[in-house]
């Protein structure tokens, strides 16, 4: 990418406000913002190993020359690092380290790491700073902004966590170069669905713009990394702890992290379970009446042009049902999805056991079978729990 000007993406919260700030170069200033920002000389670089091997030494250095005493933090790779045993090992090092209140974290990876770091700065001395430099796409424009920190349990994803605002969250576009062409591909899932949500405009440039995406032109990156995070900025700003508006973010998700869990967090990455969560979600919500069929056709061409899958791998209503009960949004004990009723616009409601599995069926009637891809993992188990709920 050629160098262009840095973006500002203010995230409004009061006392607890900070900017996104988007520049292609950003890792090598890295020094120079933390001095900005006024933190203590101790800083914990968490990150993991495939990251580490391409960006550590450069971060480390411009850590060093701006005279801090940086700690790398090396974690393996992948969503089953997602865990409090991980945590744990974060804590041993910091406290080993003697970091203090006024010593920062720097989340230096994808979303694995940046939800790791942030839960560990949040119960660290009962909260320590930290800044998000995230270096994924998903992370970028998604999971690096609005302080939702935390962990997977074994039942579910992100169950055990934390709402801890980062200092700042600072994207280099560079790093997308030598992101793994499925990780690209897996982060469009998340850009896609802000169009879904929240701005048909922005849906409608993607639906123009994904052959450009797909080979990583700078202009049409440029700005949909901008506007995820501008639209991700404002429901966050008027929702910091998704007690209602927020809760549109999860659009995708709720048979997306249920997929997740029924793989045990090997076969499906999160990209890729959204992808397929966006047309499976517009389907149900057609199935109640909530939309017409031109959305639902609208949003699987957009998935099917951004290379995504939009289909269920091979399971049962059952497993999926259970895995969908151990959901963080379920409440009082009902499922509570994200449905859209145009491109553009959302509505929450809950959802009943009979109207899912009356889709289930419909979908499979229709010809819409799971694809032959097998959940992996302890999924037989995991299924033999589900049908006993």
């Amino acid at each position: 990418m050629a160098a262009v000007a840095e973006q500002i993406v203010p995230v409004t919260l009061g006392e607890r406000s900070y900017d996104i700030a988007l520049y292609p170069g950003l890792l090598a200033e890295i020094g120079d913002r933390l001095s900005a920002l006024g933190t203590a000389s101790k800083v914990g670089i968490v990150t993991d190993r495939h990251v580490a091997s391409r960006y550590l030494q450069a971060v480390l250095r411009s850590l060093r020359k701006a005279g801090y005493d940086p700690t790398p933090i090396i974690l393996p790779p992948g969503e089953r690092t997602k865990t409090l045993g991980t945590v744990a090992r974060i804590l041993d090092r910091l406290a080993q380290q003697k970091f203090e209140r006024r010593s920062l974290l720097l989340a230096l990876g994808g979303g694995v790491v940046g939800d790791i770091t942030g839960f560990a700065a949040a119960i660290y001395q009962r909260g320590i700073p930290f800044v998000q430099v995230p270096t994924t796409l998903v992370a970028q424009v998604d999971s690096s902004v609005g302080g939702k920190t935390g962990v997977d349990h074994r039942l579910g994803k992100n169950l055990i966590g934390a709402f801890h605002q980062p200092r700042a969250v600072w994207i280099d576009p560079l790093t997308l170069r030598t992101l793994p062409r499925r990780e690209w591909i897996a982060g469009l899932a998340e850009v896609i669905k802000y169009g879904i949500i929240a701005d048909e405009e922005f849906f409608a440039f993607l639906e123009k713009e994904i052959p450009a995406l797909l080979k990583l032109e700078e202009a049409p990156v440029m700005h949909a990394i901008k506007r995820s995070c501008e639209i991700k900025a404002r429901v966050v700003a008027g929702d910091e702890r998704e007690s209602d508006r927020r809760r549109i973010l999860n659009y995708g998700h709720t048979i997306g992290h249920a997929l997740e869990s029924l793989a045990d967090y090997r076969g499906l990455i999160h990209g890729e379970a959204v992808g397929i969560g966006l047309v499976q979600e517009a389907e149900l919500a057609y199935h109640m009446g909530l939309c017409r069929r031109e959305v639902v056709e609208r949003i699987r061409s957009v998935v099917q042009r951004a290379k995504l899958s939009e289909q269920v791998p091979r399971t049962s209503f059952a497993s999926l049902w259970g895995a969908m009960q151990h959901d963080k949004k379920v409440l009082a004990g009902q499922v509570v999805g994200v449905w859209p009723v145009k491109i553009g616009e959302v509505v929450m409601r809950p959802i009943e056991r009979q109207v899912c599995a009356a889709w289930f069926q419909n979908t499979q009637s229709r010809g819409i079978r799971p694809s032959n891809r097998r959940l992996s993992g302890k999924q037989a188990a995991r299924r033999k729990a589900s049908a006993r709920r």
